[in-house]
């Protein structure tokens, strides 16, 4: 029997103190640990990064902060960590090589899907305090034109229709808000941390509306009583593949069935701004301010915008991960021109950072080639990232007389990522939760730019009427988007930079 086939032993409470002595293990007693947040949406982000601030508050004294996972559609979590008494193993990867660190913060996970009454009881116990969200910006349920409620969505009229158990986030929250204030019970802070633009003014914007439509009262309690602050998060968190898998048990000798791998880099901004009490998280290293604002534009658009950047333009290039794409000498002079030209001049001041400095760290942070972060990772559900990680700086350009050359060159890059191919031919998949309304105009234009932008700009929940309206813009997207369709994205790319 060779070392790879051999059993390895599970990661689990037993099996902790057999650990090596390099991978690092929570330092407090778990069972002495109570709930006191619920997190929906446990996938690597939440537990490289919500999980990881609460394990080292938990690790300062704490003990009535811990977590309790709630997996909105899919059990698959809530399978691979109960038998490791939900513990797995956040792995900090640097050029160097990986630091291990077992998290002991999650105390459960239950699914929404398949355990839609313990997930309830466990929203209106009142020992639940703060409820934090990442469920992309699709899981809000929201018009991306207007960032309001989509009564349309499909799991939104059920949840309106009554069915038996909320299928949507904002209908559980308010169905929970909703039995704890019948209880008696005051109602949790729901802590958005989602790469959404104003994520909590948007959250309590969607949650009350759902509950006004269900219950007129609950929607004005909802909205004069619930706090919903805003907050800022950044860590690159690749999914987990199966090479961490082996790789952790090469390294270390044990098996995890759903390790985390990041990068070394973390940052959490939080508005200070709750209803019953709080995880007192700035003693682990968050960043509690009066007003986040600041500081989510600077990464929704240097970050977040980049990296869509990277991810549509690189995929059509045929580069894999970011580090390959922001390593491409074309592709890397251009993401620089983005921040300087469209971005970096729309962020307003953030106290205690110096944007240059800010961007080139970001430009380090991408080019880890030991994070593997796969460009078409980035770019799912575009239609949702796209308004306000480059429109909405594109807007603010326009309106100040400028021309948003750059932006307007991303635009046309996920247009021809419509397509399902590379250049060179290769296919990938559209993930999208408007694929339905994309794809066939991607497929009926072709290769004529013209047909193509006015078919997508057409299309409000993605581009509102104030830039699909702009000529100027409209035209620089359909030249950008011709000249590659004719030349190719390589030859295009060159153009843009000799432009």
């Amino acid at each position: 029997m060779t070392d790879e086939t051999r059993p390895a032993p599970r990661l689990a409470e037993a099996t902790l103190a057999s650990l090596p002595g390099d991978v690092e293990r929570p330092r407090y007693d778990r069972h002495a640990v109570t709930p006191g947040i619920a997190h929906i949406g446990v996938g690597a982000f939440c537990r490289a990064h919500t999980c990881l601030y609460t394990d080292d508050l938990l690790a300062s004294g704490a003990r009535d902060w811990g977590i309790v996972g709630i997996a909105p559609n899919r059990a698959a979590v809530r399978d691979a960590l109960a038998p490791q008494d939900w513990l797995y193993t956040l792995s900090v990867r640097a050029p160097e090589g990986d630091r291990r660190r077992v998290i002991g913060a999650l105390r459960g996970v239950v699914s929404a899907a398949d355990e839609a009454a313990a997930t309830l009881r466990l929203l209106t116990d009142p020992s639940i305090r703060v409820v934090t969200l990442t469920v992309t910006e699709k899981g809000y349920c929201q018009d991306a034109a207007t960032g309001d409620l989509d009564e349309t969505h499909p799991a939104i009229r059920a949840d309106l229709a009554g069915a038996a158990a909320p299928r949507s986030v904002p209908g559980l929250l308010a169905e929970a808000i909703g039995r704890r204030r019948r209880a008696g019970v005051a109602p949790f802070t729901v802590l958005s941390c989602d790469n959404l633009a104003e994520n909590g003014l948007k959250a309590h914007r969607i949650v009350s509306r759902f509950a006004t439509l269900r219950d007129q009262d609950l929607g004005r309690f909802i909205e004069n009583e619930v706090r919903f602050p805003c907050s800022m998060v950044d860590r690159i968190t690749p999914a987990t593949r199966d090479e961490d898998r082996a790789r952790l048990r090469a390294d270390c000798g044990y098996d995890d069935a759903w390790p985390v791998v990041a990068e070394p880099f973390h940052q959490w901004v939080i508005e200070d701004s709750f209803s019953a009490g709080r995880p007192r998280w700035e003693d682990a290293g968050a960043q509690l301010v009066a007003d986040v604002h600041p500081f989510e534009t600077m990464k929704l658009r240097c970050l977040n915008g980049t990296h869509s950047a990277l991810a549509y333009i690189g995929s059509l290039l045929g580069l894999e991960t970011v580090s390959a794409a922001i390593a491409d000498a074309d592709l890397g002079a251009f993401i620089r021109r983005l921040w300087q030209e469209d971005l970096v001049p729309t962020v307003p001041p953030v106290p205690g950072t110096d944007l240059a400095r800010y961007t080139a760290d970001l430009e380090e942070r991408y080019r880890n080639p030991a994070i593997r972060h796969l460009t078409l990772q980035i770019a799912m559900d575009g239609s949702q990232k796209l308004p306000p990680r480059l429109l909405a700086p594109a807007l603010e350009r326009i309106a100040k007389g400028g021309q948003a050359r750059a932006v307007a060159f991303v635009t046309a890059a996920w247009m021809r990522f419509l397509s399902g191919r590379t250049d060179a031919g290769a296919a990938y998949t559209v993930s999208d939760p408007l694929a339905g309304r994309l794809l066939s105009p991607a497929a009926a234009a072709g290769t004529d730019a013209a047909s193509l932008v006015g078919s997508l700009f057409a299309i409000a929940d993605i581009f509102p009427p104030a830039i699909a309206a702009d000529a100027g813009f409209r035209a620089l997207v359909t030249e950008q988007l011709a000249t590659i369709f004719t030349h190719g994205t390589r030859e295009a790319l060159r153009r843009f930079l000799r432009g």
